[in-house]
């Protein structure tokens, strides 16, 4: 592949390639390592490769299935300067490489997963439904939710890599902070939180005071305050209630009119398999309610009743509503 900035067309057909080989079921330590340079290599590299991943997320589940059962090659590795035309349904196949998983992960031989290229070079990662608390030097103390991954400063602090976390910083003092993307969480006492998913950060704070630093300005937040942004802006500020902010360190899931497919999303991420909505349409539905995480079945049956839906379960934790 080139050493030059590619194309924006050679950086998306290279990009499908890598997509391809690492989700096929045979990619070994030695493909990983060219993976991990050639997103190195560029910011166009990284940014095609997030677009190509965007994309097989909203190919919708009816496609998922679809090339469960009839799997499609993507060809060959595109050549430097050759325009890449592979058809639709060879670039479906090759995306729902990893359709079971949250996410794009390597799949090696005998069915093992690696991280999602966002999580690689963690110090500490959970997985799906784990919690784990860290004791950091100077009393701090930072609790990983499910499927988090974050990399540790030589100084104080944590890069949050990919999914969402709590900090305690009672009695410390000193400033602590937390990198999601292009900002930075920085406070000195209290407690807060943030969660970074999908390029977006929710940063909230439960007590005392901090500063988030953004490209596009710095925002100061008061206890009982939370804001999002990415890497292109920052929301206004608005008010939140922390015992639901913080209802997943008390083992609880609490929506109030949520649409259901962004329920099961976030019911997903604490299950192992995958939830998948069939039935166009109900999606938009919206739920109120509170779920045990350690009983995400009962949560399950009781949304199939809500919303007239039936289930089939197979392998792997698939769920099927329909």
């Amino acid at each position: 592949m080139s050493t030059r900035d590619p194309s924006p067309w050679q950086a998306e057909a290279e990009a499908r390639v890598w997509l391809r080989r690492l989700t096929s079921g045979e990619a070994r330590e030695v493909d990983v390592q060219g993976f991990q340079r050639w997103l190195q290599r560029s910011h166009a590299h990284r940014d095609a490769f997030g677009d190509v991943r965007r994309r097989w997320k909203d190919l919708g589940p009816a496609a998922e299935m679809f090339l469960r059962t009839q799997p499609v090659e993507a060809g060959p590795p595109p050549r430097a300067g050759t325009p890449s035309r592979l058809p639709r349904r060879a670039f479906i196949g090759m995306a729902m490489g990893a359709a079971a998983a949250a996410g794009v992960a390597v799949v090696l031989p005998g069915g093992e997963l690696l991280p999602s290229p966002d999580a690689w070079g963690a110090d500490d990662r959970t997985a799906a439904g784990e919690q784990r608390v860290l004791a950091l030097a100077g009393d701090v103390e930072v609790m990983l939710n499910t499927r988090t991954s974050v990399r540790r400063h030589a100084g104080a602090g944590v890069d949050l890599l990919l999914g969402e976390l709590a900090v305690d910083l009672a009695g410390r003092g000193t400033p602590f902070e937390v990198v999601a993307g292009v900002g930075r969480s920085t406070a000195e006492s209290g407690r807060f939180e943030v969660r970074y998913l999908d390029g977006k950060a929710c940063v909230s704070c439960i007590e005392g005071a901090l500063r988030v630093s953004h490209p596009a300005g710095d925002r100061l937040l008061g206890a009982r305050q939370q804001l999002v942004y990415d890497r292109r802006a920052v929301s206004s500020i608005a008010a939140v209630d922390p015992r639901d902010v913080s209802a997943w360190r008390r083992g609880e899931l609490v929506f109030d009119q949520v649409r259901l497919d962004h329920v099961l999303a976030e019911i997903n991420r604490y299950r192992p398999g995958r939830v998948v909505l069939m039935k166009g349409g109900v999606g938009d539905g919206l739920v109120s309610g509170r779920f045990r995480i350690a009983s995400l079945d009962s949560a399950l049956a009781q949304l199939q009743q809500m919303f007239t839906l039936s289930a089939r379960h197979l392998p792997g934790g698939l769920v099927l509503l329909a």
